[in-house]
């Protein structure tokens, strides 16, 4: 009798174990950021507005563009659900993120473990590099960093983000400038108010096919190498699965390409 009891009670703890698991797998499902978003009817995406050629916003029309724009865009179509626009700044990117104040971030993120460290980032897109903006007659005069490194070169920065961390980082003898908008330090350069700013292979390329006045001479030595990501909340695998797999499918299927060669070669 005793035995018949035991055996009872370990089909009935197996039960419960088996009955709580399901119940657990079925909640976690149920509060992935994807059903939310799809309930919802729209998605938030937080941008900076001020990165050309990846999200940026045009003040003629008010409207943002961009390859991440446009990549984004694409994402709600998948979904089923509109975009809207969370606008934030590279200083409060990560604070804004944690705090949810959108369910992505696409704005040309570059893709760092200390990001990852706090949050979730996709798969890799757009390789690039670190690089350097200056104006055209200054062309012959920054070959390598030592020629960046000197009180008298003033490197401009936008705040918060990898610009400041890799100027910081490599240059602290230059006369370092942080202006709050990443977008105008092309222009201000151009203008003699900075002599460098630290930017990437991807905007360099943009900023000098759009102002004749500027020169991006290290733009096929990049300093650093890295790639993009899609930036949210930890803890929702299933919501960055389905970011992934979009990713996977608009490379395999040619739709980033053809985004490249518009906004960005």
């Amino acid at each position: 009798m005793c035995k018949a009891w035991k055996i009872l009670l370990q089909v009935v703890l197996f039960v419960v174990v088996v009955g709580i698991c399901n119940t657990g797998v079925r909640a976690y499902a149920a509060d992935s950021k994807l059903d939310e978003i799809v309930a919802r009817g729209y998605i938030m995406v937080g941008t900076t507005g001020d990165y050309k050629p990846m999200s940026y916003l045009n003040k003629d029309t008010g409207k943002y563009e961009g390859f991440d724009t446009a990549a984004a865009e694409l994402l709600a179509q998948s979904l089923g659900v509109q975009v809207q626009w969370v606008p934030t700044t590279w200083k409060t990117l990560t604070a804004d993120t944690l705090a949810g104040k959108f369910d992505i971030a696409m704005c040309g993120i570059t893709r760092t473990f200390a990001r990852a460290k706090q949050m979730s980032m996709s798969n890799g897109y757009l390789v690039f590099g670190k690089t350097i903006l200056c104006r055209k007659t200054d062309t012959k005069k920054f070959n390598s960093l030592a020629d960046l490194n000197k009180k008298s070169v003033r490197v401009m920065v936008n705040p918060g983000g990898t610009n400041e961390k890799f100027a910081k980082e490599n240059l602290p003898q230059c006369t370092l400038i942080v202006h709050a908008q990443n977008a105008e330090i092309p222009g201000l350069v151009a203008a003699g108010k900075a002599d460098v700013m630290i930017t990437e292979t991807m905007e360099a390329r943009r900023y000098v096919r759009d102002n004749n006045k500027l020169s991006a001479p290290l733009i096929n030595s990049p300093f650093t190498k890295n790639d993009f990501g899609i930036l949210m909340q930890r803890g929702d695998q299933i919501f960055l699965n389905y970011v992934n797999m979009f990713m996977e499918e608009k490379t395999f299927d040619g739709t980033f390409e053809k985004l490249e060669t518009e906004y960005i070669k």
